[in-house]
């Protein structure tokens, strides 16, 4: 069994930790100002002071953590992961961050006779729980090969998308792109429907068995009419990721108008208090276009 050091345990990483552990590997945890949930101490993780002291103890560690400068100051801040690296350790990164960070992160972590992962996720808090996230994977093969048990402990569609680094978060960005706007067709279906008289809930279910079916209409269609906004995935998260994906489309010289007005409705719902809801509240902001509510 490995010793996994798991940094950020969040809606997210608590319970891909928690899967790790149930599948008998040992534990180490940077204790934070935020307790260290209970069933993970209690399943036997040691809490360790800093990264640095996470990155002796393990031989694998993985981060879980919000954004670009997260990773950066786990990684290389005082007393970070870098400090505590020794030859021939592996760093995983499962946050969803910059595809042109990583690869200069990867670079670094390669000095230290290390290699380096980019595995973001995607499947929200539900995959997360469920161990059924999509994990999409940037790095050299045969430390691919050594992550692989571990991934399919937290996830059941693992891909290698290339051997370069960068390359998994390229993927994220692209899956971010799409959720995106399929949320925005949904939401912009729905609203019409709606408002046109007919019944939501009805015109959701018989498109349910057509061509225009989908998991964004099956589960976020479903929230959009319910009105159930409890955050899966917070507007303001999927905000940094296609955030993320403008940043680098200009950077390679690549439009992307679709993405940019997504980023609109989200940006007008944050402006509206709701950072903390649900990405599928992004109809909220369509609803207040048309002066009407899905009901």
């Amino acid at each position: 069994m490995a010793k996994i050091g798991f940094i950020g345990l969040g809606i997210m990483g608590h319970p891909m930790a928690g899967h790790l552990q149930a599948g008998g590997h040992d534990l180490f945890v940077l204790k934070r100002s935020k307790p260290t949930p209970a069933d993970i101490l209690n399943g036997g993780a040691v809490e360790c002071a800093s990264a640095q002291e996470v990155a002796q103890k393990a031989d694998i560690i993985i981060l879980m953590v919000p954004d670009t400068p997260d990773v950066e100051a786990v990684l290389f801040g005082a007393d970070g992961v870098a400090s505590g690296l020794s030859a021939g350790k592996l760093v995983i990164d499962m946050s969803s961050i910059s595809p042109t960070a990583t690869k200069v992160f990867a670079v670094k972590i390669n000095e230290h006779d290390c290699q380096y992962l980019d595995a973001p996720v995607s499947g929200g808090q539900v995959g997360a729980q469920n161990a059924t996230l999509t994990i999409m994977v940037g790095g050299p093969q045969d430390a691919f090969d050594k992550a692989k048990p571990l991934f399919g402990l937290m996830g059941k569609n693992i891909t290698l998308v290339g051997t370069a680094n960068g390359v998994g978060q390229t993927c994220k960005v692209a899956n971010q792109i799409i959720v995106a706007l399929n949320i925005e067709a949904v939401a912009e279906a729905l609203v019409f429907a709606s408002k046109a008289g007919a019944d939501p809930a009805r015109v959701r279910e018989a498109l349910m068995g057509g061509f225009a079916s989908s998991k964004i209409l099956e589960v976020h269609g479903e929230r959009m009419i319910k009105r159930t906004f409890d955050p899966g995935f917070r507007i303001e998260l999927h905000q940094k990721d296609l955030n993320l994906a403008l940043q680098s489309a200009r950077e390679i010289g690549v439009s992307l108008p679709n993405t940019a007005m997504a980023q609109e409705l989200f940006n007008a719902c944050n402006a509206a208090g709701g950072s903390g809801w649900d990405h599928s509240a992004m109809v909220k902001a369509l609803e207040r276009l048309a002066d009407h509510e899905i009901a």
